[in-house]
Order: C-alpha cells, then structure tokens, then sequence
C-alpha cells in the first residue's frame, strides 16, 4: 500500500513530456516515475499501425522461408537469397520485440 508522497519540481514542459510518455508505457505518472527511478525498463505499447506492420513482417518471413524451401533442390542459389531475406525479417522482428 502506497501512502507517502514525494514531490519535486519540473517545468511545464517536463511535466508534459512526461506525462506523454507514461501515456505511451500505459501507466500512470506516479508509476512511470517509480519505474524511471528504480531503473527498470519501460516498455511502450505498440500501436495498431505497429501491431498491423508486425504481423505483416511475420506473413513474409514465412512465405520467404516457404519459397526458400521450395526452390531448395531445383535452384539452391535462389533458395539461398530467399533463406537471407527471410532471416533479415526475423532480425527486425526481434527489435519489434524490444
């Protein structure tokens, strides 16, 4: 149970730009500010144009590694191309993650 209150000082436009981002993080000030202060690490929610181009990026990487294998006997320098390409997609998607 939270019962104390700290306070402290910050211009207009901190207080502002604050508040925006723990808009961004879906939490509270109060909690964002807690968070900052112990370090932990604040993740901000997706919006639904991210979630939209996430969900893109998975379909083609699995159609990438479809075609790759696919073409894997007939022409394995293709097949290659299109295993790089894929594997280029799951990089930017674990940085989505993060």
């Amino acid at each position: 149970m939270k019962r104390t209150y700290i306070k402290f000082r910050c211009s207009i436009y901190e207080k502002k730009l604050l508040r925006k981002r723990a808009e961004r993080a879906g939490l509270s000030l109060s909690e964002y500010c807690r968070s900052t202060a112990f370090d932990r690490r604040i993740v901000e929610r997706l919006t639904e144009e991210q979630m939209e181009c996430y969900k893109t990026l998975i379909t083609y990487k699995t159609n990438f590694t479809r075609i790759g294998n696919m073409f894997k006997r007939h022409n394995p320098k293709l097949a290659e191309e299109v295993q790089k390409l894929a594997s280029e997609i799951r990089i930017h998607l674990q940085n989505f993650k993060k």
